[in-house]
């Protein structure tokens, strides 16, 4: 078996400063999935052991966890989503059979690799279980015995199928139908100032969120924007011609944040990125969001992938760039908002030669 698996502080605004008051430092930096490789050894309890492959945007530099148990039920698995530093995996020969995994944790037992399993997947009219376009999970302990806090999965399909369960607790999913088709532009994530799941709706106008109560209906905020930049027309014209995604994310002090990720068609892996970042102002009586445009995040850095979008405090991950935004999918670099600049990684050397999924950001992890 040669190649497996591919795949603090408080925050406040004043005249658009951000001020960390006091920073919880994390053990690792976040790490980006490279993917697993596997020895032909057995391991305890069956599967093998293997060394799991990580990218450190802090070093730029390579981490292997070595000797990692790599359990037989995701040996014929492909990676499908992450969330709170857990991936998510279906089964290759059966598609609807998803388990969440602590395999990527490089914190954690080595010999004991966690698997929880979850609920047969099941398909709406017009919907589609195929294509998983991202996860998030309202908690970082979806173990059945956490008694302090009920963890909720959310599942969003290509199209128009959202899908969510109590790990450990509900014997099958509650399916949704979003009120419009869901495609590349918008990523699910979870809100834990809010407690609700949020999902930039096609546009980036509006939020569409969904509570922890399975029975309600999505709630919509119309997003207005304010102080928009004074860019020349032939700027705009740019933007328009561009790939764009909308991407939600909150601060660990619980400020949202909508970044809007623009990228030139056709897709250029080292071509400059364009993004633009308005920060929440207020929440009015009718239900809409004042967005103000920002160029200064302070300590803030914002990681985009295909996982849910996260805010770390630079200062408590040495080595990470404040005010800047680091991005996986249609380009690998770190965007900085002074200089509207982007650096590009350089494949790690050591790494995998071939990545064949798009790989997943994962949070800071603490002991």
């Amino acid at each position: 078996m040669s190649q497996l698996l591919f795949h603090l502080s408080k925050l406040s605004s004043r005249n658009n400063v951000l001020i960390h008051k006091s920073v919880r430092l994390f053990s690792t930096s976040p790490y980006l999935t490279l993917g697993s490789v596997g020895e032909d050894l057995p391991g305890e309890g069956g599967g093998y052991i293997g060394d799991i492959l990580l990218f450190d945007p802090a070093k730029e530099e390579l981490v292997t966890v070595k000797d990692k148990t790599i359990p037989e039920e995701l040996i014929n698995s492909k990676l499908v989503g992450a969330s709170h530093g857990w991936t998510f995996f279906s089964d290759r020969c059966n598609h609807n059979s998803v388990r969440i995994s602590d395999l990527f944790n490089p914190l954690a037992s080595k010999s004991n690799t966690k698997i929880i399993p979850l609920p047969l997947l099941t398909t709406m009219i017009y919907g589609q279980t195929d294509v998983v376009w991202n996860v998030a999970m309202s908690s970082s302990s979806p173990h059945q015995d956490n008694e302090e806090e009920d963890c909720v999965v959310a599942i969003n399909f290509l199209g128009n199928q959202l899908s969510m369960c109590r790990p450990g607790r509900d014997l099958c999913w509650t399916n949704k139908q979003i009120p419009f088709v869901c495609s590349e532009n918008s990523n699910l994530m979870y809100s834990k100032r809010d407690q609700r799941f949020y999902l930039p709706a096609p546009g980036g106008n509006y939020l569409c969120s969904y509570d922890l109560h399975f029975d309600n209906d999505p709630m919509f905020n119309e997003l207005v924007f304010l102080n928009l930049p004074e860019l020349p027309q032939s700027e705009w014209e740019l933007l328009n011609s561009c790939f764009k995604e909308d991407h939600w994310v909150e601060s660990p002090s619980g400020q949202s944040f909508l970044v809007k990720w623009y990228s030139h068609v056709p897709s250029q892996r080292y071509k400059e990125p364009i993004l633009m970042v308005f920060r929440e102002d207020e929440e009015t009586e009718e239900g809409t969001r004042n967005m103000c445009y920002t160029e200064d995040i302070g300590d803030l850095c914002i990681f985009l992938s295909k996982s849910d979008p996260f805010c770390v405090v630079a200062s408590s991950c040495p080595g990470l760039k404040p005010n800047s935004i680091y991005l996986m999918g249609r380009c690998f670099a770190v965007y900085d908002l002074t200089t509207r600049t982007a650096h590009h990684f350089k494949p790690p050397k050591d790494g995998p030669e071939r990545v064949p999924f798009l790989p997943y950001w994962l949070p800071p992890f603490s002991t």
